[in-house]
């Protein structure tokens, strides 16, 4: 039986991998793509995931949603991670299609509310259209499987700040809702994604198993690997986002911690994920937060084989 999900994304080269994963593995029906601010802005972001779709010959939703934080300014974007269009500058076209006109908050309730404990929210992106969905609808956790969602770290170092990881970073205040929601979290941090670097062979096999989406991949991430390539003496890319819909797939690839988690908020650490694991602490401070599983180690060349072998579908 196939897993209902809804993808929460902000293409994004890496949320390319993830959504062209989604739509190949015969694991997931994709009940829709609900877009947020985050590597580009919302209407880019809204746009790209409509031209996948479009590029995958599917007929899925896509919502546009959260354009600005819970609490502060507009974000700066990522550009110099994703490129001016978020596909690493290689000029695709516009997409021709529309958005649905349901926002993304809207969206998330209305599938939960048909498929009452059927949907997991893959969220790949900052996490404001979440907390949004939670504040027009609080009783969405006991609606919703469960929330997996790629962000934060629980022991590796951030990568805006010193102790933040972007998604998480990039709207805090939500973060700190989507926590603390009584819903099953599964988190997908740095303490894997950073773990499994990726070398241009693997998307030029991607390529090779599906030369239209595989091949878009390899085309968009040239720049993307150009970015995380500086300094190092051989190219190297990672595909974060990717990661949460491989563990609904093989749950055998991750080892998961349990523990409680507490998201920073002022000013020197916004965005940290501070994680406590079961039994590490006797404060109230931690105690009193939901129960949460993180990824803290994965089998590198089972994963690699799986995206590999998912492509070719």
């Amino acid at each position: 039986m196939t897993q209902k999900i809804i993808l929460d994304t902000d293409p994004g080269i890496d949320d390319t991998m993830a959504i062209f994963f989604a739509f190949q593995s015969p694991e997931f029906e994709v009940l829709g793509l609900t877009t947020v601010f985050g590597n580009v802005p919302v209407t880019m972001a809204a746009q790209n995931a409509l031209s996948l779709v479009e590029l995958a010959e599917l007929d899925i939703p896509v919502c546009k949603g959260v354009a600005m934080p819970h609490v502060g300014p507009e974000s700066t974007y990522a550009h110099f991670v994703h490129g001016d269009d978020g596909f690493g500058n290689i000029n695709h076209p516009a997409p021709t299609g529309k958005l649905d006109g349901r926002s993304s908050a809207q969206f998330i309730i209305e599938m939960a509310h048909k498929y009452p404990g059927e949907v997991t929210i893959v969220a790949v992106g900052p996490l404001g259209n979440l907390a949004l969905a939670l504040k027009l609808d609080p009783e969405l956790p006991k609606l919703i499987k469960e929330v997996n969602i790629m962000g934060g770290s629980a022991f590796a170092p951030g990568n805006v700040t010193p102790v933040a990881e972007a998604n998480i970073w990039n709207d805090a205040y939500a973060a700190e809702i989507v926590f603390a929601a009584s819903w099953k979290i599964n988190m997908f941090g740095l303490d894997v994604t950073y773990d499994l670097p990726f070398a241009p062979d693997f998307t030029t096999q991607l390529a090779k198993q599906n030369p239209k989406l595989g091949g878009f991949v390899q085309k968009a991430a040239e720049f993307y690997s150009d970015f995380y390539s500086q300094g190092k003496d051989e190219r190297v890319c990672f595909f974060h986002d990717a990661f949460p819909l491989a563990y609904m797939v093989d749950s055998s690839l991750f080892t998961m911690t349990s523990g409680h988690l507490r998201v920073g908020t002022d000013p020197l650490h916004r965005g940290q994920t501070s994680f406590a694991p079961v039994g590490s602490t006797t404060s109230e401070l931690w105690l009193n937060m939901p129960l949460i599983n993180v990824a803290t180690a994965v089998d590198h060349p089972r994963l690699t084989q799986l995206f590999i072998d998912v492509y070719g579908n």
